[in-house]
């Protein structure tokens, strides 16, 4: 949001509101008033995957979520993205019209944060003007709200190093930074930590989401609801998956909330062999402070004959680019790493051990 939007939508909030909303459109959701000028500026506001990435993760907050997940994967020049809250979820009536300009929620509802000040639904437009495709998938009072967005990568661009995983280091005065390229991960695991009181964060492959979705509508619905539903429309959003009798309606039930599953990976979710993804508050924790048994620690660098000594900082960095590049090709061949990468110094030879584990 540029400087003048920002101003008048606190003025709004202020106190002003009857000067800057144009009309009540009723179900919680209003228009703005705005100069061409500002509406030109909005459709600007979006530049990258990540500015996408951020304003849906605002976008759900702003709904009340308590759980969002975010799947994203890119196919080819296409980056697909999809968030998925248990918040207040949108009505039938504004499905359409929150990608309208200037719509978004009563202003009661706003935030103020790192990013500046947002409402449900403020940012839609912008992304929608900037996307290929743009839509509510699904959603109903109280029962959250899925949208799906895709993009073109070729067109709205995005950071080249979509893989590493943000850590943290100590700065010049001792204060915990995050580093890392700032890429879809890095800008949803900011949000998380920001809003760590408010909200749990996921973020992952729709695959992974998938089986995450899965488990925790497993974890949180009983047996005889899962057998017997009723009217899925009355499940939340979050847990619907967990209803699925099958690979075939598991599948359908993802494709209907904007993840693209494929029977086989429906499949392998059904017998487990998909694992749901930690949050992203565990994986915080685990990556950037990991503290591992004393059996599976790494075996420091050891010097050869010759005295050949690798700098611990180096260490570092290989085992950082070795397991990115694993992560990458991993999932493929059913594959995950369980602990860091292990580098040893030989008198011939750098070696480098990566523990897995088979998934079934």
């Amino acid at each position: 949001m540029d400087d003048q939007s920002l101003a008048t939508f606190i003025d709004s909030v202020c106190g002003e509101s009857h000067l800057r909303v144009e009309a009540d459109l009723g179900d919680g959701f209003v228009r703005l008033r705005s100069s061409e000028a500002e509406r030109r500026q909005a459709a600007q506001d979006i530049r990258s995957s990540e500015d996408i990435v951020i304003e849906l993760l605002r976008n759900a907050r702003d709904a009340g979520a308590r759980h969002i997940f975010l799947a994203s994967q890119k196919n080819g020049d296409q980056r697909l993205m999809t968030v998925i809250d248990d918040g207040a979820g949108v009505p039938v009536s504004q499905q359409r019209r929150i990608f309208e300009p200037r719509v978004t929620s009563k202003l009661d509802t706003a935030h103020m944060d790192k990013w500046g000040m947002h409402g449900r639904g403020m940012a839609l437009y912008s992304i929608a003007v900037n996307a290929v495709a743009a839509e509510v998938r699904q959603s109903a009072p109280d029962r959250g709200t899925s949208l799906f967005v895709q993009t073109d990568t070729a067109v709205l661009g995005e950071k080249a190093d979509q893989s590493t995983f943000p850590r943290f280091e100590r700065g010049a005065d001792g204060a915990l930074c995050m580093r890392g390229p700032k890429n879809i991960v890095r800008t949803t695991a900011e949000f998380a930590l920001e809003h760590r009181d408010l909200c749990t964060v996921y973020e992952g492959t729709a695959t992974e989401i998938a089986a995450t979705l899965y488990a925790y509508g497993a974890a949180t619905l009983s047996p005889a609801l899962r057998a017997f539903p009723g009217d899925i429309s009355d499940i939340p959003l979050v847990k619907r998956l967990a209803l699925a009798v099958d690979d075939a309606h598991l599948s359908g039930l993802a494709d209907e909330m904007g993840l693209f599953l494929s029977p086989r990976s429906a499949r392998r979710i059904l017998d487990g062999a998909i694992r749901p993804v930690p949050s992203l508050m565990e994986r915080l924790q685990r990556d950037a402070f990991p503290a591992p048994p004393a059996s599976k620690r790494p075996r420091p660098a050891r010097g050869d004959a010759r005295g050949l000594k690798l700098a611990d900082e180096d260490v570092a960095l290989i085992r950082e680019r070795v397991g990115a590049v694993f992560d990458d090709i991993a999932e493929r061949y059913f594959l995950a790493g369980v602990g860091a990468p292990e580098v040893s110094v030989g008198a011939d030879a750098v070696r480098i051990t990566i523990p897995i584990d088979k998934m079934r």
